[in-house]
């Protein structure tokens, strides 16, 4: 019920305008990243989308690795509750 809650509270910060926080960006790409994954299932030619699917995993990836450095906590939180792995370390 965890996720579920997370999704609804990110819902509500959807509609009160809180698009620029980190957050609400990292859940969007996530919903973006399951629904371009699931179109390719189904179209593994097209190359397009596979080109759009890495920019947003990089995009994505940029913001965890911002998070992760100004925030621990908080990105421990976020990944928890998306159910995404962690960054690599270098």
């Amino acid at each position: 019920m965890a996720k579920n809650s997370f999704i609804s509270f990110i819902s509500q910060e959807e509609k009160e305008e809180n698009r620029g926080s980190i957050e609400f960006q990292v859940f969007r790409f996530t919903k973006k990243i399951r629904r371009l994954t699931s179109h390719l299932e189904l179209h593994k030619k097209d190359y397009s989308s596979q080109r759009g699917l890495r920019k947003i995993l990089g995009k994505r990836q940029r913001l965890l690795a911002y998070l992760s450095k100004k925030n621990q906590i908080r990105y421990k939180e976020l990944i928890s509750e998306l159910n995404i792995r962690e960054l690599k370390r270098r």
